[in-house]
């Protein structure tokens, strides 16, 4: 007869009644939902009811809380569990441990990467190293099949950019496309 009042416990289809409204009959797994909901609307019953420390889910009255408290069925679950964590030492353990962790050495230096980046702009699968501005359109070549030219100028309008500058970028678009193709 225990083992099914256990397994009716964990039941979440049985039928419990809100402590707000005692016409209320909602099964468990709603029983959390409703009780926010019917807290809401029944403020007057809110302020007199106390929730027990073990089990959010118990709604007593204020002046009943001390007698559930020394009863409350929940209140098993969480003395086994700090007994467990007590006699186990996991929180001495815990508290007593020194991480070690040490952080890797850094090789970056960005101050130094961004000095001997060259001015051209990111151009999309392009390495710049070593190349300067005035190679990098003669290094260029036109690989796209004939039917298709290369755009004469970038599809927005850069005002800050010198002429010569926008047909750069526009070979460098061009190359972008060659090594994607």
């Amino acid at each position: 007869m225990e083992l099914e009042e256990e397994f009716d416990v964990l039941d979440p289809e049985r039928l419990i009644q809100c402590p707000y409204n005692k016409h209320h009959h909602i099964r468990a797994c709603r029983f959390p939902y409703h009780l926010v909901k019917c807290q809401k609307s029944h403020p007057e019953v809110a302020r007199e009811l106390a929730v027990c420390p073990f089990n959010a889910r118990h709604l007593v009255p204020q002046a009943e809380l001390s007698n559930h408290i020394a009863k409350c069925s929940d209140k098993g679950f969480i003395e086994q569990v700090v007994e467990m964590n007590q006699s186990s030492g996991f929180q001495r353990e815990q508290m007593n441990a020194v991480s070690t962790w040490q952080a890797p050495p850094c090789d970056e230096d960005w101050e130094r990467e961004l000095s001997e980046q060259s001015n051209s702009p990111f151009v999309w699968g392009m390495t710049s190293f070593g190349i300067n501005s005035s190679s990098i359109a003669s290094v260029q070549k036109n690989c796209l099949p004939s039917r298709v030219r290369v755009p004469e100028s970038l599809p927005y309008n850069v005002s800050y950019m010198a002429p010569h500058v926008q047909s750069r970028d526009t070979a460098m678009v061009s190359a972008s496309i060659c090594q994607t193709n």
